[in-house]
């Protein structure tokens, strides 16, 4: 009789087990992905190609992209014998490349109509110390009229790659993108940034205002902040930047017109631990402002990774509340494109 009960108890348990665990399946959320940070060339101007990146989004759930060129083109120099794989490969320069956004928009004009309200193609082939680059970006929007819808990844400061390119160091405040900057605001097109916010070295955010002025005297300019000013290089020198989380604590507070891109540089150390467990102060961040984050995979002409980079980002998500992780995962970028560019994805 005790062993009839004792499998009676341990058939009841099991059930239940079985019953918690098929309600947490039928519960387990299913992202829907908008990728805020896609560069459809690598730095030699060469792609995997759109075939490969329709794929890479059909079989990962990622309904849209923000599609870019990559602004500077790295040049295989004389002396070298052998073709670099990335900027960083060997110290030739790399130099302006205005002819990338000719590739995205003829990239773009041959999706079929069914496939383009899911492409949402940025400006980015300019130099950014060179007043003469708002001439370009209103030069590239009469050429194709209606295409664009946003201006980015603009390079200022750069890890390495600000040494190695030709000329003075860009800054996100000077006066060649105050132009810009003007120019994005009477277009209505938001503005993707990678301006670092501090050095390899420095332990506190010493480039930070040539962001913050910017966002203070152009209100009416929609600002992505890619990667919230952090890059793989300095985390190679700096595990983690402690002023972080209170600087963009501070900054989404007193600037309405910041939006910041969570591409890969940001995964960790920042929202996950260790362990692969999301941060709780980064989540209660996300929870405070939800409309002002984005995800993005900063691939660069290849695909094959796309998938991986977005879907790495789900820890961080499922904790967050429903709600706000799928404006996260999806809604918020589509939200700060230009009116009437999205039909459902919400007003700003």
């Amino acid at each position: 009789m005790p062993t009839c009960r004792r499998l009676l108890v341990f058939l009841s348990r099991l059930i239940v087990a079985c019953l918690l665990a098929l309600a947490g399946t039928a519960h387990a959320r299913d992202y829907t992905y908008s990728d805020a940070h896609l560069h459809y060339v690598d730095f030699f101007q060469e792609s995997a190609g759109m075939a490969k990146l329709l794929t890479a989004m059909k079989e990962n759930s990622i309904e849209h992209v923000m599609i870019s060129g990559i602004p500077v083109a790295k040049k295989w120099h004389e002396d070298e014998p052998k073709r670099p794989r990335y900027y960083a490969g060997d110290d030739a320069d790399a130099y302006w490349y205005s002819a990338t956004d000719v590739i995205i928009a003829e990239a773009v004009q041959k999706l079929s109509p069914e496939q383009r309200p899911f492409f949402h193609p940025f400006l980015s082939g300019f130099n950014p110390n060179d007043k003469n680059s708002a001439a370009h970006i209103q030069r590239m929007l009469d050429l194709y009229p209606g295409l664009w819808q946003g201006i980015g990844e603009v390079f200022t400061r750069h890890d390495d790659l600000t040494a190695l390119t030709a000329g003075d160091t860009p800054r996100a405040n000077n006066e060649a993108m105050t132009k810009i900057y003007h120019l994005a605001a009477e277009n209505d097109l938001p503005v993707m940034l990678h301006s670092n916010i501090t050095s390899k070295r420095e332990k506190n955010p010493l480039y930070l205002q040539e962001v913050e002025e910017p966002l203070r005297n152009h209100p009416h300019t929609r600002f992505i902040w890619a990667h919230a000013g952090t890059s793989a290089e300095i985390h190679r020198h700096q595990k983690q930047l402690p002023f972080l989380l209170p600087t963009l604590t501070r900054m989404l507070e007193a600037y309405p017109n910041l939006y910041i891109d969570l591409s890969w540089s940001m995964l960790t150390p920042y929202l996950l631990d260790e362990q692969g467990k999301p941060r709780p102060e980064w989540l209660a961040l996300v929870e405070k402002y939800p409309d002002r984050f984005m995800l993005g995979s900063d691939v660069v002409g290849r695909f094959n990774k796309l998938g991986q980079e977005m879907h790495s980002y789900r820890p961080f998500l499922d904790a967050l509340p429903e709600a706000v992780a799928r404006k996260v995962a999806r809604d918020n970028f589509l939200a700060i494109l230009p009116r009437g560019t999205v039909k459902d994805a919400g007003q700003r």
